[in-house]
């Protein structure tokens, strides 16, 4: 997928000559042109594609320029509109600006000056757009001085780590769930000479199939109910970049043709749309499932995992690197301002003797937990977690029976809410893998969290 992605203009001019010459001027540009000769054939155009930048004149037959800009900003917000005519007013362009315009210009005109504004109008809308990168990236800077681990597996992966960042190709990292599998992707893209483009992210599992397609592809006003304007899909805003496809192995089936045909041509189409849109972006792919399995299963394309099984990274889980604990511990403790705090051998050992179902997510959020609740400066034993700190241990002695008996069913009760609570935070509110550590269909872990009023109703993904 190197295609290059221009720019692309819409000129809407009756008047053929400076029609003409409008083109002329931003082909050699380098630019992208479309040329609509009234103002109707202008608005068809803005209804089957999406342009980054329109110059249209005012005064033309069927509809004129100050419809074409309400129109304009109807169906594709983003999109930069010039006004230019020759009996303007200042009324005329007060009334431009008020509704949108990023400029307005007077026949004649110089080549130089309208050749400036396009330029200019088209590098604010670049850095708009690299400033809406800069504020959606999380603080940390996701290199590889951020991934921490000393064992022997977690060292093989750092050292190939830089030289996969260099390549282009396609990326699958498995590895179970709170393992890092973002921290990964994110440090595979800022290492490599897509850096300075955007790293765009989105989990498969949380949407469905037609919302899922609309995200990754974009859509045309009226292609479905509810879509109001022309919107970019997330491959096109990654173009240059990367995007990131969490837990690829809950792609719809349906979906997954789409695609590979990506992959495979490094273009698609919106929905509704009628043109092909091509880009040029890295797919950095992660699952926690065996996908082979899913092959087997007919839940997941063959062609599609070749595809994306260019270059495999495996994370290990945590239970499988135990000596990385203590600096991850160390790390954590820096990052929620309790550097002063330390861990005593005891509790340390408490710590890497857990199994660790819920990996570095969990191991964060106990962390994070034990600073809040502990003033101490040394973190005992008795400050983690009973299940780690061996308070609820299997083989326990039981509560003793009274002379007046015991109520069974409140502690039952009371043993069965810990499951469910201590299931969620393992995996980090997600429901459906939380019913799948305790052996629940997603159905009856539901009513359970409803019986003890747990949460709220939702899709099954959301945190409680």
């Amino acid at each position: 997928m190197s295609k290059k992605l221009r720019e692309k203009i819409l000129i809407v001019e009756d008047e053929k000559s400076m029609n003409e010459i409008l083109r002329i001027l931003l082909d050699s540009e380098g630019y992208e042109t479309t040329s609509a000769f009234d103002g109707s054939e202008g608005i068809k155009c803005l209804e089957n594609e999406i342009f980054d930048l329109v110059i249209t004149d005012i005064k033309m037959p069927g509809a004129d320029g100050f419809t074409v800009l309400k129109r304009c900003k109807e169906l594709s917000p983003d999109t930069l509109v010039i006004m230019i005519t020759a009996f303007g007013t200042t009324e005329d362009a007060i009334e431009a600006m008020k509704m949108g315009a990023y400029d307005y210009i007077h026949k004649p005109f110089k080549i130089d000056e309208i050749r400036i504004v396009i330029n200019k109008a088209l590098e604010k809308k670049k850095l708009r757009k690299e400033l809406e990168i800069l504020k959606e990236e999380i603080k940390t800077t996701y290199r590889l001085e951020n991934i921490i681990g000393k064992s022997s597996s977690m060292q093989k992966i750092l050292h190939t780590i830089p030289k996969i960042a260099q390549s282009s190709s396609n990326v699958l990292i498995t590895g179970e769930s709170g393992s890092g599998k973002e921290l990964f992707a994110r440090a595979i893209h800022n290492l490599s000479p897509r850096a300075d483009k955007k790293f765009v992210a989105i989990n498969c599992a949380t949407f469905p199939e037609g919302l899922l397609e609309s995200e990754l592809f974009g859509y045309m006003k009226g292609a479905f109910t509810g879509a109001t304007q022309n919107k970019e899909g997330l491959f096109e805003i990654a173009h240059e970049g990367s995007i990131f496809l969490d837990e690829i192995g809950e792609m719809p089936f349906g979906l997954q043709a789409k695609l590979l045909r990506v992959l495979e041509t490094g273009s698609f189409r919106r929905l509704g749309g009628t043109r092909d849109v091509n880009v040029d972006v890295r797919i950095i792919a992660a699952t926690n499932k065996d996908l082979e399995a899913s092959i087997k299963d007919g839940t997941f394309r063959e062609d599609l995992f070749y595809r994306l099984n260019v270059i495999p990274v495996h994370i290990p889980p945590l239970r499988e690197r135990l000596e990385d604990i203590p600096l991850l511990v160390e790390h954590f403790l820096k990052k929620f301002g309790a550097e002063r705090k330390q861990v005593s051998p005891d509790a340390m050992k408490r710590l890497m003797s857990y199994e660790w179902k819920g990996n570095v997510r969990e191991l964060e959020n106990i962390i994070e937990r034990v600073v809040l609740l502990s003033e101490k400066e040394i973190i005992l034993p008795e400050d983690l977690p009973p299940e780690i700190s061996g308070g609820y241990r299997q083989g326990q002695a039981l509560p003793a029976i009274g002379p007046d008996g015991i109520d069974l069913d409140t502690i039952l009760g009371d043993m069965e809410k810990r499951y469910l609570l201590l299931a969620l935070e393992r995996t980090n509110g997600n429901k459906t893998e939380a019913a799948k550590l305790l052996g629940l269909t997603f159905r009856s872990f539901r009513h359970r969290l409803q019986k003890y009023g747990i949460g709220k109703e939702d899709n099954g993904n959301s945190t409680v």
